[in-house]
């Protein structure tokens, strides 16, 4: 999932790298821009910054891989979002690209997690002898 936000931060990166004041100012992005200037400062659209709290981790592996296909279709959705705002091919191709591998990631963890939930009386009475 890294490498996913360092992909959208080259993005914003090449988006915002050549914007005059004015572009800024108009935009909306200048309270960003304050903080900022034009460095990369993971946040959610709404302007709230990343933290290691959106991790989440419970050492159980059912409940953890529920987790993560959550969040992997937290991120398609965020992705279809995007891709319904932006009509510029050199940002929707690596979005797309981004989506389809949200896609694998779940159908890899449900994969996983089926293959657990089978196993899960054997996991219970490990846990309980």
């Amino acid at each position: 999932e890294l490498a996913h936000m360092e992909m959208i931060c080259a993005i914003v990166h090449q988006l915002t790298r050549n914007l005059s004041p004015e572009e800024i100012e108009k935009s909306g992005f200048d309270k960003y821009y304050v903080d900022h200037t034009l460095a990369l400062w993971p946040q959610s659209a709404g302007g709230t910054p990343f933290t290691a709290t959106y991790f989440q981790s419970k050492g159980d592996p059912i409940t953890d891989l529920h987790e993560n296909m959550a969040a992997e279709q937290k991120a398609r959705t965020t992705y279809d979002n995007i891709l319904r705002l932006v009509k510029d091919p050199e940002i929707c191709e690596p979005i797309r690209f981004l989506r389809e591998r949200e896609i694998v990631h779940y159908q890899r963890f449900g994969e996983t997690k089926q293959e657990m939930s089978s196993n899960i009386i054997n996991i219970n009475i490990q846990i309980s002898a």
